[in-house]
């Protein structure tokens, strides 16, 4: 960059430098002989100088021709009679000859046609700008003689060294000052682009659009003036549009007029985990401010469907279950078998057979009760893990014998009831076993009957607050004690949602709560926010 300014400020600066001089020389030269001219006029009109070329007095035309020569600054005078014959000339010896001796010119155009002219020639006394004109008869008006008036070249060459001298000045400082410039600008210009060369910055640019287009949330960033400047390709995708929808340079609220980032831009206050609707579909959105100092320059957001996050978060969820599910099993039946290993080292058989049929038939009953009430496997497997898992706990989980849950509609995600009911009955048993300690019971309850699946939790915890009836399914309110919790009966909020169900709480007496979960039989669509 500083090469390049450098050589485009030489190369201005330069041009203009020589026009200025080659106008200059010019100009000089065109003053010079106007002047002459003007001289060689004023002469001409002299009365002495017309009485002296027709009394022919050479003396007093010399003698007047070298004081007016010494008043005007001019290299000579010289006075011809109307043939051309000198009759005053700084050079005695050419007095009486012919003026065309120094350049061929004797002053013919002034003679015959009366014209004054100014004419560039070399004679006996150099290079010289020459005016010459015609001396006229004051009284018949008939030319007589003429005057030629000469400024030496070398003279007006001076002038213009003088002259080009200081423009020369004047272009080495403008030069100078083009190459502080230069550095001036390029090293903002590098600290502003952090220092990288174009080519670091091409190699940069090509890096962060692959890395960009690999990334598979959608991604959008905005300008000051609300103008999309970044789109990846899985935004288009997420948000239902053509691959080749132009989104590049088009303000945002013209293709997403639904969208909120403006008030972002406008806030400068980050959002992150947000839901909103956009083109019909829910999103988890998060929107960060671009800051250059302390002035706010866009906002970039970056977004993917709800349903993948829900997705990710039931896998995550049935695995923890079922790992727990393995884990309580395995722990429970490790100690039953070494308690029954032991009744047969110590001979005790019968105790031993007692506590096999007694673990086989509690097991026996519920898996009757499961797969009587439960068909569905799925769910009855949640069912099987959480009560071996409140086993674990020192609790015991009870299913109301009259519980039925046959007519599942098809469409219901399993996965997801599963994640549902899990929560419910985690929370249930996290707060008994809080609250009442081991021997605490959790109740569950079931039914198909009607237009609604109903399920029933009820814990023996403290309960939950009336002041939070109306907020325990909010993102991130607990009864639990400490943080990372809120986060099970939000996602219970949510698949409600989806479904067009509903949940409510209450209190129990003497103490817990109890969950009631309504599920239509039929899924409605949920309202766009």
């Amino acid at each position: 960059m500083i090469l390049t300014l450098g050589l485009v400020s030489a190369l201005q600066t330069g041009l203009i430098g020589a026009f200025a001089g080659y106008y200059l020389s010019e100009s000089l030269y065109d003053e010079i002989g106007q002047r002459a001219l003007m001289v060689a006029k004023t002469v001409a009109a002299s009365p002495a100088v017309i009485a002296g070329i027709q009394q022919r007095d050479i003396t007093r035309l010399n003698d007047l021709a070298g004081r007016l020569a010494s008043t005007n600054e001019a290299l000579f005078i010289v006075i011809g009679d109307h043939n051309g014959i000198r009759l005053a000339h700084p050079d005695p010896g050419r007095i009486g000859h012919s003026m065309a001796d120094d350049d061929g010119d004797y002053g013919e155009r002034a003679l015959q046609d009366g014209d004054a002219y100014v004419a560039l020639a070399r004679g006996s006394l150099g290079n010289s700008m020459r005016g010459k004109a015609p001396v006229t008869d004051l009284v018949g008006g008939e030319i007589v003689g003429i005057v030629s008036v000469g400024y030496g070249v070398d003279q007006v060459e001076a002038r213009i060294q003088r002259y080009n001298l200081v423009l020369y000045g004047v272009v080495g400082v403008m030069l100078l000052f083009s190459v502080l410039a230069a550095i001036a600008i390029a090293a903002r210009f590098k600290r502003a682009i952090f220092g990288l060369e174009p080519e670091q910055i091409a190699r940069l640019f090509e890096e962060q659009a692959a890395t960009l287009q690999s990334v598979r949330e959608g991604i959008i960033a905005i300008n000051r003036e609300g103008v999309i400047t970044t789109v990846n390709r899985t935004a288009l995708e997420t948000l239902g549009l053509q691959p080749d929808t132009p989104m590049v340079g088009r303000p945002l609220q013209e293709v997403l007029p639904e969208s909120d980032l403006q008030s972002v831009l406008e806030t400068g206050i980050p959002d992150f985990d947000r839901e909103v609707w956009l083109h019909g579909r829910q999103m988890i959105v998060n929107r960060l401010p671009v800051r250059q100092g302390n002035e706010i320059i866009g906002v970039v957001a970056s977004f993917r469907l709800r349903d993948e996050v829900d997705q990710v978060s039931r896998q995550l969820t049935r695995i923890r279950q079922y790992a727990d599910t393995l884990r309580s099993q395995t722990h429970e039946y490790s100690n039953k078998l070494h308690t029954i290993a032991g009744l047969i080292q110590l001979g005790a058989n019968e105790e031993a057979l007692a506590l096999i049929g007694s673990e086989v038939s509690d097991h026996q009953a519920l898996l009757h009760l499961l797969l009587d009430a439960v068909p569905d496997p799925v769910i009855a497997g949640c069912l099987l893990g959480k009560y071996n898992r409140a086993r674990e706990m020192g609790l015991k989980l009870e299913i109301d014998p009259g519980s039925q849950m046959a007519d599942l509609p098809p469409q219901l995600p399993r996965d997801q009831l599963v994640s549902v009911l899990g929560n419910l009955l985690d929370n249930a048993l996290e707060a008994t076993r809080r609250h009442h300690g081991e021997g605490g019971t959790v109740h569950l309850s079931m039914t198909d009957l009607g237009q609604e699946l109903i399920f029933e939790v009820d814990d023996q915890g403290a309960g939950v607050p009336e002041s939070l009836h109306d907020h325990i399914f909010e993102k991130g309110v607990s009864t639990k004690p400490g943080e990372q919790h809120g986060i099970g009966l939000f996602l219970v909020q949510q698949f409600i949602n989806r479904w067009g169900g509903s949940v409510t709480v209450e209190k129990l007496q003497p103490a817990g709560s109890r969950f009631t979960l309504y599920l239509p039989k039929t899924p409605q669509q949920e309202a766009t926010v």
